[in-house]
């Protein structure tokens, strides 16, 4: 029985062997039905390579979980700025030591958007205070813009976040703090503190 290449095959609109290095590569391009591409990386060593690889991954591991789960936040610490701002308001209106335990955990969400302007660059207090501002004012998302060294409506300049994302990260952040805070007694190896005897003389 003949088969068809319709079937069977693909079609592109040009093929051609390319040389990249050393290493000489197959290049089809202008495939309308191809559903999958090949990343080809260089670089002058091995751990930027390594580096650039990892980088990829997890960037391309967002895109299939914002993918799959089709609920986005707005990144750049918008969101911890405003979960933050929200907690600070509930815990005025618990009396106890509650209070304390909420507005700590407020105060830690701040450590995101910080964190992100110390590995920018930027003076992360009048970044923080901006955004303290804007997010006072009813603006939710917020959040740091690298490209202006300022703030902006990051759901509106499409830097966004998998909910699912920030969710777990929260829950496993919760559930470490509670391990930490369980533990009453620290236990030490007795044979840590064993000392030596001197050696014997002319020994």
């Amino acid at each position: 029985a003949e088969v068809s290449t319709q079937s069977t095959g693909g079609e592109c609109e040009l093929f051609e062997e390319i040389q990249i290095g050393n290493e000489r590569y197959n290049k089809f391009t202008g495939c309308p039905k191809a559903k999958t591409c090949t990343l080809i990386l260089r670089g002058g060593a091995e751990q930027f390579i390594d580096e650039t690889e990892r980088s990829l991954h997890d960037a391309i591991m967002i895109v299939r979980r914002a993918m799959k789960n089709d609920s986005v936040v707005a990144g750049g610490g918008a969101i911890e700025m405003e979960l933050s701002k929200e907690l600070k308001s509930y815990a005025k209106t618990i009396h106890g030591k509650e209070q304390l335990l909420i507005t700590a955990y407020a105060k830690a969400l701040e450590i995101i958007p910080r964190q992100l302007c110390d590995n920018a660059g930027f003076d992360a207090t009048v970044i923080l205070n901006k955004l303290r501002q804007k997010h006072a004012q009813g603006e939710k998302w917020m959040g740091m813009d690298i490209t202006s060294e300022d703030v902006a409506d990051n759901f509106a300049a499409c830097v966004w976040e998998p909910s699912i994302v920030k969710k777990n990260a929260l829950t496993a952040a919760c559930e470490a703090c509670c391990t930490i805070l369980s533990i009453d007694e620290t236990v030490k190896n007795p044979n840590s503190n064993y000392k030596a005897p001197n050696a014997m003389p002319g020994m």
